[in-house]
């Protein structure tokens, strides 16, 4: 009895496979495709799968994929046709070269793996920071000794990471109906103020510009976003005040900089694309890292969820472009002044993104895909 059962659940795994093979792939799908170096998994099935974010679960199927990761350049993916419609699988092979693709091109994200982190503001106002330079200068640059206070505990040899606050997130619990600096509606209750990028003087490293949000210096705290500049060893600890030497940066640092712990692991080199396991309430699109209005393919944004939120690496996103509101020009006398002659369009399916690291009430994501601009306030729902 035992037997006949498992032999019944293994065949209804079997035919649940198969179904779900022939519901993601392509109609128009190749009968093989030969793994290339320089490809990610996600650009594979994208190529042959309806929802590429399912991959892991399609590919998990098959016993020739014994881990969906470990793919080669040169592996050769079969989607011949059974019976029970189109299945995937690898044509075996002795592997004798290379690295397993990626899921994610991971040497794109590394400056922002490792160079990002989202830490509580309490936290920020209360760590290390630089008070000056060899000879008074006002700058330092990699090889120039530097000083700083409340590194009480720092050993010589000791390496530091040298931080600068740049985003302070806010939860506003509501949107007010305000429009932001180009004219779209505000970013839902979740917002985040930049900070000031010319003055940054001890004991506090950062303040807010009110230029850049309506929001200001409202709201509960969500976590302060810092940017790793550099790289400083400590020379000696002389009671108040601990010398170091500035080993290497990406800008000229300055007094109010924060000194962090060097993180041996920021990331996980692995991510497995997911729909999330619980909706977070209202999720948007909060920030950019290298962009003012608008982002596309290949490029990181911020949004308003992390793991308290249930978000973990490989969460993935359906991004709706927040529709505009224009003048009904059709009824009645228009008047350009009468706002309530405008109407609302409704979102439009803007993208996918995938969550590549998450802090409490944050996460970064990379967009997979595009098909127009995403921009603050961007809705994000089930990846559908």
């Amino acid at each position: 009895m035992i037997k006949k059962f498992a032999m019944l659940l293994g065949g209804m795994f079997f035919t649940v496979a198969v179904y779900a093979a022939a519901a993601q792939i392509r109609p128009d799908h190749p009968d093989t495709y030969t793994v290339r170096r320089g490809d990610t998994l996600w650009d594979i099935s994208a190529r042959f799968l309806s929802k590429p974010w399912l991959w892991p679960e399609i590919w998990q199927a098959n016993p020739q994929v014994r881990n969906p990761h470990l793919i080669y350049p040169g592996d050769v993916l079969n989607l011949s046709m059974t019976g029970g419609g189109p299945r995937i699988g690898l044509q075996p092979r002795v592997r004798t070269d290379g690295d397993a693709i990626p899921a994610i091109p991971l040497s794109e994200l590394r400056m922002f793996l490792k160079e990002l982190r989202v830490m509580d503001a309490d936290e920020v106002e209360r760590s290390p920071y630089l008070v000056g330079f060899e000879e008074n200068h006002l700058r330092a640059t990699p090889g120039n000794k530097i000083y700083a206070r409340d590194l009480d505990a720092a050993q010589p040899g000791q390496r530091w990471a040298i931080v600068r606050p740049t985003n302070r997130f806010r939860d506003h619990g509501g949107s007010d109906g305000n429009v932001d600096m180009i004219g779209n509606p505000s970013h839902g209750s979740f917002v985040a103020d930049e900070l000031d990028s010319d003055v940054s003087m001890a004991p506090s490293p950062w303040r807010e510009d009110s230029r850049h949000d309506t929001h200001t210096g409202k709201g509960d705290d969500r976590g302060v976003e810092v940017s790793v500049i550099g790289t400083a060893e400590v020379i000696a600890t002389n009671g108040d005040v601990s010398s170091l030497v500035l080993v290497d940066s990406t800008l000229e640092v300055r007094k109010g900089d924060r000194l962090m712990p060097v993180e041996d692991k920021p990331y996980d080199p692995y991510f497995y694309p997911h729909a999330p396991k619980s909706m977070p309430a209202d999720p948007r699109v909060i920030g950019f890292t290298d962009a003012l209005s608008g982002v596309g393919s290949r490029q990181v944004i911020s949004i308003s969820a992390g793991s308290a939120d249930g978000i973990d690496n490989g969460t993935t996103f359906t991004v709706m472009s927040q529709g505009e509101k224009i003048p009904d020009e059709v009824s009645g006398n228009y008047n350009r002044r009468d706002t309530s002659r405008k109407v609302q369009l409704p979102d439009e399916f803007g993208g996918h993104i995938m969550v590549f690291r998450t802090f409490d009430h944050v996460s970064y994501a990379l967009v997979m895909d595009a098909l127009r601009p995403l921009r603050k306030g961007d809705r994000l729902v089930l990846p559908e």
